[in-house]
């Protein structure tokens, strides 16, 4: 495999003076379920705050309300429920919403069961970037060989339990970085050419198969919930302003530890939350912008 670790970090397009929010992508959150409307709440805030012109977060309608609540910059769409999370019935529409997305992020607080199953498999058959996170990616698992290989780029972002349940066995050693360097490559392959795989971790892998970086920013403080969902939202963000798979998760590690740092110099590791990592991602793109 290709080190691409000391390669320059991958840039956003400079914005023309004529654009408007259609030329930046419609990113769509995928995600909820009773007592966790937070999750895809914070990763659409992420998406925003990373550069996506739209978002749109689809819930189960039984915290659609929630959803929207907090904050007037996104629309919502309602899934089909069981009264706690997605149903079965909410394929159909969902397949509408994808529709008109640059790129899809599922898995944020969306439960198990057979309704998180199926949304899962109907996002993945779809021809656009996809990133699957979270419950998603324990959907992701259990469908296993009944998936088709995938249309279009698809980033998993598992942690090392989640990446166990993907890859069939748990890391031989997961503080060791050649295994979970080779580790993480090896599920991508699986999954087809178009996959990029991110390993969570102290230094989070993110891999194609054929090239793989090390991100070394981020902090201890990072160990609370929410994180991971602030990461999907900036890797959708990225994808719909035209990265590439692999570009868009080596930028989006970099930015989501670095957004960390700048939020535990000013606060501390101990108190670090996930919102703080969201108020600090303006200034981590200025960093950006400016070296």
């Amino acid at each position: 495999m290709i080190d691409a670790t000391s390669e320059p970090l991958p840039r956003l397009p400079v914005r023309r003076a004529d654009t408007h929010k259609g030329d930046y992508g419609r990113g769509l959150i995928v995600g909820g379920s009773l007592g966790m409307a937070g999750a895809p709440a914070l990763a659409a805030m992420a998406c925003l705050r990373s550069g996506s012109g739209l978002v749109a977060v689809a819930a189960p309608r039984c915290v659609q309300p929630t959803v929207a609540a907090f904050h007037p910059a996104w629309t919502t769409h309602a899934l089909a429920d069981d009264g706690e999370g997605v149903s079965e019935l909410a394929v159909e529409t969902l397949l509408t919403h994808t529709e008109g997305a640059t790129a899809v992020a599922i898995g944020p607080g969306l439960g198990r069961g057979a309704g998180a199953a199926s949304a899962v498999g109907c996002v993945w058959s779809q021809p656009l970037p996809v990133v699957i996170d979270a419950d998603g990616l324990n959907a992701l698992a259990s469908l296993g060989p009944r998936l088709a290989k995938p249309l279009g780029p698809r980033v998993l972002t598992p942690h090392a339990g989640e990446f166990a349940r993907l890859a069939g066995r748990p890391l031989a050693d997961q503080h060791d970085d050649a295994e979970r360097r080779d580790a993480a490559a090896k599920l991508a392959r699986s999954f087809g050419p178009s996959c990029v795989v991110l390993l969570k971790g102290a230094r989070t892998v993110v891999t194609d198969g054929d090239r793989f970086a090390v991100n070394t920013t981020g902090n201890p403080g990072m160990a609370t919930g929410g994180v991971g969902d602030v990461l999907t939202g900036i890797i959708t963000g990225l994808l719909c302003q035209g990265l590439d798979a692999f570009d868009a998760t080596r930028l989006g590690a970099h930015v989501h530890g670095l957004a960390g740092d700048l939020a535990a110099a000013k606060l501390g590791q101990t108190s670090l939350i996930a919102t703080d990592l969201i108020d600090e991602l303006p200034a981590a793109f200025c960093l950006l912008s400016a070296g």
